[in-house]
């Protein structure tokens, strides 16, 4: 009997530790609290202390500035039933409670440091929490570059970041970056260098991670980059073809030049080789005349880059086929007299050169053939006297008269 009542006794000093272990287990989980007991948050950002194991039948929330909940020291309390806030004398204008009960602090101060007491009424009672919120400084790193006017491809910059941190993280137009083939982050993280800087390498920024997820941030320094001129475009209206604008006399014309630079494109205009006074992008012919024809020519440059480009448009009038014509010749009476005379003299001066020719021609062919062995053929007078003999054996001899030839002709032996 004895050790059924022990047994028994034992039985129900165990149930009743369970009994206590499971009060003790729901009631500490049922406490409200702080979460962190010990938070940390930055000047100027949001703090947000995180109310947990909030009741279910939560009433009011109630927040106090340090370690008690008295009235003098309420920051702000808020009734779930009414959904209404109440401020108290600590209220700063930037705290308000989230229907969870959380306390929100916007644009924290370094003298938010301190602690905090939430009340909480419930139905079944009122519970509290005391926690502790360290408001660190806001470390703005200082920014600076070699130069803030450069041009494009050209010029390099360098930009160094002035903090005790470590690990600098660089921003160039807002988008982080990390060492590449133009950009070089030198080991201590605090320089960046940009070779052939660009247009869109703009604005520079260095900034530090003071807690996970908040960042001090420099100032943005903003390069002024030069370019251009690029996309240069020369039109017209009447449009062109391949350089020409065709345009009859008395039309109107216009030109126009553009191109993208910074700074501003400058323009200038020529007309046939001479500088037009002519300053802007466009070049307007109200009515076309025959001096304006030719050829015009666009320059356009940029003072800073000292690029230069141009084109032409050659401005004419439309070019059609001329008709056939029949040629007709005449000439002038003077002409004609002078033709005349001409005509006559060269015809007299012919038939003159023909008979001489004719008569040359025919003298020769009748004598030379009498020529035969030395001597002479035909009938001859030997009455010749000595004195026509020649030396050496030859001998002259004349035609005999009625022969039909006459002169003297030389005959050797």
């Amino acid at each position: 009997m004895d050790l059924s009542r022990q047994r028994c006794r034992l039985w129900k000093e165990l149930v009743l530790v369970a009994s206590l272990l499971a009060l003790g287990i729901c009631q500490a989980s049922g406490q409200i609290d702080i979460n962190p007991d010990s938070l940390i948050g930055v000047e100027t950002y949001r703090t947000r202390l995180v109310l947990e194991n909030g009741p279910e039948d939560a009433q009011a929330y109630s927040w106090h500035r340090g370690a008690n909940d008295t009235e003098e020291n309420m920051i702000v309390s808020y009734n779930v039933t009414s959904d209404s806030q109440q401020n108290g004398p600590m209220f700063t204008g930037r705290e308000s409670v989230l229907k969870t009960g959380d306390l929100h602090i916007r644009g924290s101060q370094l003298n938010d440091t301190g602690n905090y007491t939430v009340r909480v009424d419930a139905i079944n009672g009122t519970q509290r929490a005391t926690g502790w919120l360290k408001i660190q400084e806001l470390e703005i790193p200082g920014i600076s570059v070699n130069a803030t006017s450069v041009v494009e491809d050209i010029d390099s910059v360098a930009a160094i970041c002035y903090t005790n941190d470590t690990n600098v993280m660089w921003y160039v137009n807002s988008a982080p970056v990390s060492s590449n083939n133009r950009m070089t982050i030198s080991p201590d993280t605090k320089t960046l260098i940009i070779q052939r800087i660009e247009r869109f390498d703009s604005p520079l920024q260095c900034s530090i991670e003071i807690i996970p997820e908040i960042f001090g941030r420099s100032e943005l320094i903003q390069l002024t980059v030069a370019y251009g001129p690029y996309g240069m475009t020369l039109t017209s209206m009447p449009n062109h073809l391949s350089g020409v604008v065709s345009a009859e006399i008395g039309t109107p014309v216009e030109m126009k030049c553009t191109a993208y630079s910074r700074p501003e494109s400058q323009y200038r205009w020529f007309h046939n080789g001479s500088l037009l006074s002519f300053s802007g992008e466009n070049i307007s012919l109200p009515s076309l005349t025959w001096d304006q024809m030719g050829s015009y020519r666009c320059v356009v440059g940029n003072s800073v880059t000292q690029l230069t480009f141009y084109q032409r448009l050659q401005v004419q009038v439309p070019w059609r086929p001329k008709p056939a014509q029949k040629r007709v010749f005449t000439v002038s009476g003077s002409y004609v007299v002078v033709l005349i005379v001409v005509t006559v003299l060269g015809g007299v001066v012919f038939c003159a050169t023909l008979i001489y020719i004719l008569f040359k021609h025919y003298s020769t062919r009748y004598l030379l053939p009498w020529a035969q062995g030395g001597t002479l053929a035909g009938n001859w007078d030997s009455t010749a006297g000595p004195a026509l003999r020649g030396g050496g054996g030859a001998r002259v001899k004349r035609h005999k008269p009625g022969s039909g030839l006459s002169g003297i002709i030389w005959a050797d032996r």
